[in-house]
């Protein structure tokens, strides 16, 4: 749990008025009982402010998400997720900071340690990469703030309490079951990568890479370029990739939303949308509509509701002194323009959200 007391800060204090009072007691014995009162005064005041932590004073227990980023739909249904553990369980504060976009790994690292200073009880971080963040985790692991990690994965090294994620390296299987299915199991394809360091589009690259090995006569003619962060650059390297490949191209897997957002736009603005497969990872009101026009032939789902609220349970059992479970999946599922009406799909093609 968060330490509570701050008592090297306390005993810095009563050293600084200890000296006071000693020299005044030689130079002037009134100002000696004048100081004396004072440092009375601010030890006592101190032990309800200074000397212990806010979620202790109002028995609140503060709880910091911080998301790989905040702009994107799949966050914000992961807010409601966190949200929601926190009513159920009462007296917990969720503190949702993050980067604006998902690449700023240094502005990641400031909110963790910044969370740290304000020794929250607990904290769950969606790791926008998967080495760099690792300091930062064992920083707050240190200073006694558990950590659970969700969405995407981090290096080895700290202990942290809960790893709580999407099989993506199975989603990126089902991808390939998909794209196969979609180009009738023969053609040229491009995996669309996102941002090297991201732990899970990484395995949702190796899971299609590896699914497609049961397709022999599905060629990969492309799987190094990486897309970005926005959908912006997403569209500008599937602009240059159908450019190269465009003519004889069946299909194209794109291993997030902003990344599929942009291949999409460039399909359309080509003129093949429809004509090569898309297939995407994470749902947008933009995939929606590109399924229902045939311009998108699947996209794998993730349960982002869960992930959140899955997530802040598996904090707050933590600090409850219950067993927690090293790894918690949330669960891959796969809608394409046959079952996109179904209840259970419907609901994770358009998760609620925290505005």
């Amino acid at each position: 749990m968060a330490a509570s007391v701050t008592q090297p800060a306390l005993d810095v204090h009563l050293l600084h008025s200890f000296c006071l009072i000693s020299g005044a007691l030689v130079l002037n014995p009134l100002r000696f009982t004048l100081l004396s009162l004072s440092a009375l005064l601010f030890i006592g005041c101190g032990s309800s402010s200074s000397t212990v932590s806010d979620s202790t004073a109002d028995g609140m227990r503060r709880i910091a998400v911080i998301p790989k980023g905040t702009s994107h739909e799949f966050w914000k249904s992961v807010h409601f997720g966190a949200q929601k553990a926190a009513d159920e369980a009462g007296n917990v504060e969720i503190i949702w900071r993050g980067p604006v976009v998902e690449s700023d790994t240094g502005s990641q690292i400031e909110t963790v340690k910044n969370m740290i200073t304000m020794n929250v009880d607990g904290i769950v971080l969606a790791p926008n990469q998967k080495g760099g963040l690792v300091d930062a985790v064992e920083e707050s692991i240190a200073e006694g703030i558990p950590v659970v990690i969700f969405d995407s994965g981090l290096d080895e090294g700290p202990e942290i309490i809960s790893y709580v994620a999407t099989d993506n390296y199975h989603g990126g299987k089902l991808a390939a079951q998909q794209m196969a299915k979609s180009i009738n199991e023969k053609g040229n394809v491009i995996l669309l990568r996102y941002l090297p360091g991201s732990e899970s589009t990484e395995q949702r690259e190796e899971g299609f890479l590896a699914g497609l090995e049961d397709f022999p006569e599905i060629k990969v003619v492309s799987s190094d370029q990486y897309a970005g962060e926005s959908a912006t650059t997403a569209k500008q390297m599937a602009d240059q990739l159908l450019q190269q490949h465009g003519k004889d191209l069946a299909g194209i897997f794109a291993v997030c939303e902003p990344n599929a957002n942009g291949t999409l736009e460039a399909l359309r603005n080509a003129g093949l949308n429809g004509k090569v497969k898309l297939v995407a990872f994470d749902t947008s009101d933009a995939l929606i509509e590109a399924m229902s026009d045939g311009s998108c032939s699947g996209v794998v789902l993730q349960d982002p509701i869960a992930m959140g609220y899955q997530a802040v349970k598996a904090i707050l059992a933590e600090l409850d002194g219950k067993p927690t479970e090293a790894v918690i999946n949330t669960g891959e599922h796969v809608a394409t323009p046959e079952n996109m009406k179904e209840p259970e799909i419907q609901s994770l093609l358009k998760p609620k959200i925290l505005e």
